[in-house]
């Protein structure tokens, strides 16, 4: 690990962001151009102290979530993301794979303009890749696991937790959502490993899943209408949208409810208590536990 080019690099690219490129305020005693170091560990989700030893060439070998967490959070471009890895000495993962995977920079920079909704940059297989802190705050974070159990889909037909916050009646339509979404993205992928062997190890571990399989339906998850049970809040009924990347590998999904209803309510209660109320288990909505 090249830790004094590492450094280097990480002041260099933090010298270059403007907070407003973020969606942080600009203050009259700012005494540096770009972002600060506690701003860009805020960013990634570091402590301050660790970030700081990092710019300081000093340090232990950063995992690549946090390399990861790094790039999106100093907006690195594809070249920029895999030159960090390289000096970190990691491999470099593949662009569009788990929880490591490179956001597209457009969606990164719409999700940085949704602040006053839930929202959060998800792969097709729905991977967790980053999250505002309204969608924190309504479906928790996401869980610390690789491969398949990354995926919600996976775990919604593996792991009954999975589904224990979406109103057990809601869980059939979910079910035949996810598995028309499914097909579609194995289709698109064109006989990608990694889809074929999770459809088949569905297919061995749950009957439900091999079922639906056997319809082939086949529909992209574009919008739907989702019932999500907070620990504090209750039942809260809200449009789900999703905007999809060029490669149609990652979509941005953002939460709403129309002005005025219950919905719309919850969601504005919902940016004051923050996480504060949040308790352990998991989330219905994409299967990122609760922190």
């Amino acid at each position: 690990m090249n830790h004094s080019e590492l450094a280097a690099f990480l002041k260099s690219r933090r010298n270059r962001i403007r907070p407003s490129d973020v969606g942080l305020p600009t203050g009259p005693r700012r005494r540096v151009v770009g972002l600060r170091r506690e701003e860009v560990a805020q960013l990634a989700g570091l402590s301050a102290d660790y970030y700081t030893e990092l710019e300081r060439g000093r340090g232990a070998q950063p995992s690549a979530q946090v390399l990861a967490a790094l790039a999106r959070a100093l907006r690195l471009n594809g070249d920029e993301r895999d030159h960090l890895f390289h000096l970190a000495d990691r491999p470099v993962p593949p662009a569009h794979c788990g929880p490591t995977a490179h956001v597209q920079p457009a969606l990164l920079g719409l999700l940085d303009r949704l602040t006053t909704t839930p929202a959060q940059v998800i792969t097709d297989l729905h991977e967790i890749l980053v999250q505002n802190d309204l969608a924190a705050a309504l479906v928790g974070r996401p869980r610390a696991v690789r491969g398949r159990e990354a995926s919600f889909v996976y775990r919604w037909f593996t792991d009954p937790a999975a589904r224990a916050l979406y109103p057990a009646e809601d869980h059939p339509h979910h079910s035949r959502v996810f598995v028309a979404d499914l097909q579609a993205v194995a289709a698109r992928r064109g006989g990608d490993t990694e889809v074929a062997e999770m459809v088949a190890g569905l297919r061995r571990r749950n009957k439900e899943f091999a079922a639906l399989w056997d319809t082939h339906d086949v529909a992209l998850r574009r919008t739907d209408h989702k019932r999500i049970v907070h620990p504090a809040l209750g039942t809260i009924e809200l449009d789900c949208h999703s905007l999809f990347s060029e490669d149609g590998r990652q979509r941005l999904l953002w939460f709403s409810a129309p002005p005025g209803t219950e919905g719309a309510a919850q969601l504005e209660l919902l940016s004051v208590i923050g996480t504060q109320d949040m308790t352990s288990g998991t989330s219905a909505v994409d299967g990122i536990p609760r922190s």
